[in-house]
This record gives C-alpha cells, structure tokens and sequence, in this order.
C-alpha cells in the first residue's frame, strides 16, 4: 500500500489544486500563507483530500521546505 510520504501526486497536487473556499477561495494551494495554515491548525483541517493537502503543506512551509515545492511548479506553468 503507498503511503502518503511517497506519492509524489501529492506535491503535484499542491501547486495545481485551489482553495475551493474561504478566504482565500480559487488560491492555488501552495501560495496560502502560512497564518490561514496555521488557523487550520488550530480550529482543525477539514476532512478529505483537501485537509490532508493542506495539513502536508503546513508542515512543509513550518519546516521550512517550500523550496522543495519550485521545480514542480516551474513543470507546471
């Protein structure tokens, strides 16, 4: 079974899926700032896909990593 930690459609979907809703609705998710992350954070993810994107992408850009994310996006302009 593939983990999430090895799926590399995951990062692909963080520089090509938006934000469906709120605040920063039609936002493609990897330029979210870090504060709306961190609001998810606290009041919770939400459920599905989307939650589990937006979780792994507070953890890259809490960590530090985002420059992992720029040669996906550059395949992807």
């Amino acid at each position: 079974m593939e983990t999430n930690q090895s799926n590399p459609q995951l990062l692909i979907d963080l520089v090509t899926q938006k934000m469906p809703f709120g605040k920063h609705k039609g936002w493609v998710l990897c330029n979210l700032p870090v504060n709306y992350l961190e609001w998810f954070n606290r009041k919770g993810f939400p459920d599905g896909k989307l939650g589990m994107l937006l979780q792994t992408l507070y953890e890259i850009k809490l960590n530090g990593l985002e420059y992992l994310l720029d040669p996906i996006k550059k395949s992807f302009l």
